[in-house]
């Protein structure tokens, strides 16, 4: 089979575009290179325009085949791929949300996306290479895309700077940041970062490095388009019959703009309002003669309607639709120990937007096992986030968490976890979960910042406090030069906004980015204002937090478990845990604890302190080294001839032999000594592990 391969340097590694009859029932499809590791990316179109639906049916699907590592991953029952892990499911996402945007939103024929990954050399992440290779399939197929996009890796380093698609080995060096960007020439349309305390002038040095990688690779697909390519099929969009919607805007304008930006209503309210709007109008416009097909579209021309009345009132006249200026946050509450019994907990109001966030404390060895592809591990940190639809007052099931659920926990996790105490100084796991009570405009970052406050009441020494804000921009589609940025976008300005940036962090920098757009992009110079704008509006709340809770508890809940941690030479391990781990359950099940041993640190978990002593001080006798002179004190466990067998400090033993148990010569042991008499030692010799005691000595000394 006849390969037509395409290649471009990037920072020092050749991308690899192979082209073929592969896959040749899609619309579209690439095999993608860069270093070892590999991935088929395929594009498939519906032949069906399916015009009940009422946004553009895109799916996106990242899959990791444990095949590509040359390993045989999964259960010892089901040696095989199942659901996809949460690493692969946020890949999904940021292809989603790069690609998405450029898609014609009229557009009502299904588009599957599909990036497989064959080969993974265990050196470069195929997310990058994911991203790129679904943009590749799309520009070379016949569906109509307005690409390409371009996707980079960026970390900065205190030792070497900015690195480009770095290794996962640099990646494990001291990183003050990561950061995936994607995006189309000269502008950026995803986002996923992760820092500690970030400078905003470095990050925005990264965005323009970044985008110089996008514009390169972008070029790279054109020219592979303009060789390969095919033709675009032209299809059936949903139109709009310009009378119609003349029309319905001299019905509409008026009240919609009136309910928009009432100051009197609250969401709901104007959600219904806006719903019982549509039926009058609708009926209107039937009553007038207009069929169904142009009544259908009425959907559309309200959201239309809605958008455009907001860009105007924003950019010409500095009016969000519930009277605040472009840099006013809504007001704000905040409560720490709202309910009982958790470790800790916090709720965290933004006008109509309200997270309870619950911290839970558990033993080190209550980690989270994390297995994909990529890597196995264990967390000692993780973030829950839930969004039911009773949050937005909608009806519906609750089935589990989704892409989204997932995604807007993993940029709270990111946040957070940088300023958390290392397992030395405080050896729990920790589990957060944010309930999104109420929504109306970043609950994600709601939820941050309610997960600080937990922690901190729950007592978790954090380094820093964490607040988080979500900016957003208006931008005029004529003069991209005017816009307006937003600070703490609520309902409407997200949905018909052109950005959604949620920046969160300390008063000293910046630990987690997110960026998403409507549009195709935002430029560099736009999203640096976003990033001051953004740190003023972090300042201001992280001071309201501070006014419940300054800094975290001294002391863990009462209900939360207590460890007691302490080294011992790992040499002495095999004895706490003793044959087939009878020594170290006997301890367990004596002292009713948890016990968990990490190298050479040893982790006692309780509700107990007292029998977590009880425990730490077994341990102790058992791995304590003696020397000679020491005194001990034991109980006769067995007689002989020659002697007697004496425990002590646990299961600790030694010799007592018959001529060092009194001064004068005995023939006998029992003549001196009886089983179970409890007696203090010396010991006289230490060799090969064996220790050697004399009563004869204690009674010399007295």
């Amino acid at each position: 089979m006849d390969f037509k391969e395409f290649s471009l340097d990037i920072n020092g590694t050749p991308l690899i575009i192979k082209h073929s009859l592969l896959a040749r029932q899609t619309n579209g499809a690439v095999l993608a290179k860069f270093g070892n590791s590999e991935v088929l990316a395929i594009a498939v179109m519906g032949i069906e325009d399916k015009f009940d639906k009422d946004c553009m049916p895109l799916s996106v699907d990242y899959e990791e085949k444990y095949y590509a590592t040359g390993k045989l991953l999964g259960s010892r029952y089901m040696r095989r791929e199942s659901r996809p892990s949460e690493g692969a499911t946020l890949t999904s996402r940021m292809i989603d949300r790069t690609i998405r945007p450029l898609f014609n939103p009229y557009l009502r024929r299904e588009v599957q996306v599909n990036v497989t990954c064959l080969a993974f050399d265990e050196v470069n992440d195929p997310d990058i290479l994911a991203m790129i290779s679904a943009s590749i399939a799309l520009m070379i197929s016949d569906i109509p895309w307005n690409g390409p996009i371009g996707s980079v890796r960026i970390i900065h380093t205190p030792k070497s700077g900015f690195i480009i698609n770095p290794t996962y080995l640099q990646r494990e060096e001291e990183v003050n940041f990561e950061m995936v960007l994607s995006g189309v020439k000269n502008k950026i349309n995803m986002i996923e970062f992760q820092g500690s305390e970030a400078d905003e002038e470095l990050i925005a040095q990264g965005f323009e490095i970044g985008q110089k990688v996008i514009n390169q690779i972008c070029d790279f697909q054109e020219a592979i388009q303009k060789e390969i390519g095919k033709e675009k099929t032209s299809l059936n969009f949903i139109t709009i019959d310009e009378t119609f919607k003349k029309r319905a805007y001299e019905l509409l304008q008026a009240k919609q703009q009136e309910i928009l930006f009432s100051q009197t209503m609250n969401k709901l309210t104007k959600q219904t309002e806006m719903t019982l709007l549509a039926k009058d109008v609708t009926e209107q416009l039937k009553s007038e003669g207009f069929d169904d097909d142009k009544l259908n579209t009425l959907t559309l021309i309200i959201e239309e309607l809605t958008n455009d009345i907001l860009h105007k009132e924003i950019l010409q006249k500095d009016n969000r639709p519930d009277g605040r200026s472009l840099t006013e946050i809504r007001q704000l509450d905040v409560m720490i120990d709202v309910i009982a019994r958790t470790h800790g907990n916090a709720l965290f109001v933004r006008g109509d937007t309200q997270t309870l966030s619950t911290v839970t404390l558990g033993s080190p060895l209550e980690t989270l096992s994390v297995q994909s592809m990529e890597n196995v591990m264990e967390k000692r940190y993780f973030h829950h986030y839930n969004f039911p639809q009773w949050s937005v007052g909608e009806v519906g099931r609750s089935r589990g968490p989704g892409r989204r659920e997932l995604g807007h926990g993993a940029l709270a996790e990111k946040a957070i976890i940088a300023m958390l105490p290392n397992k030395v100084d405080f050896p729990y796991t920790i589990r957060v979960v944010s309930e999104v009570l109420s929504s109306n405009g970043s609950s994600s970052m709601a939820s941050t910042c309610s997960s600080c406050l937990a922690l901190m009441a729950a007592g978790v020494p954090i380094k820093e406090m964490v607040a988080g804000i979500a900016m957003g921009v208006i931008i005029d589609e004529k003069n991209e030069s005017n816009y307006k940025i937003l600070t703490d976008i609520q309902g409407p300005e997200d949905h018909y906004g052109d950005m959604d940036f949620k920046v969160a962090g300390t008063k000293n920098g910046v630990n987690a980015l997110q960026l998403d757009v409507k549009i195709n992009g935002i430029n560099s110079i736009l999203l640096r204002k976003a990033l001051a704008q953004a740190k003023e509006a972090r300042l201001f709340i992280l001071e309201k937090m501070k006014s419940v809770i300054a800094a975290p508890r001294k002391e863990i809940s009462q209900y939360a478990p207590k460890i007691v941690a302490f080294d011992v030479n790992p040499e002495k391990i095999g004895e706490i845990i003793g044959s087939g781990g009878k020594t170290i359950n006997k301890i367990i099940e004596l002292t009713e604890t948890k016990i968990d041993i990490d190298e050479k640190t040893v982790y006692i978990t309780g509700m107990d302190i007292e029998k977590i002593n009880q425990a730490k001080a077994i341990i102790e006798n058992l791995i304590k080294e003696y020397a000679v002179g020491d005194i001990v004190e034991g109980t006769i466990s067995e007689i002989k001839d020659f002697g007697a067998i004496v425990y002590f400090d646990g299961n600790n033993s030694g010799l007592l032999h018959i001529s060092e148990i009194d001064n004068r010569r005995i023939d006998k042991v029992t003549d001196v000594i009886k089983l179970g008499d409890k007696l203090k030692l010396k010991i006289i010799r230490v060799e090969n592990g064996k220790i050697s005691l004399s009563l004869k000595a204690m009674k010399e000394n007295r």
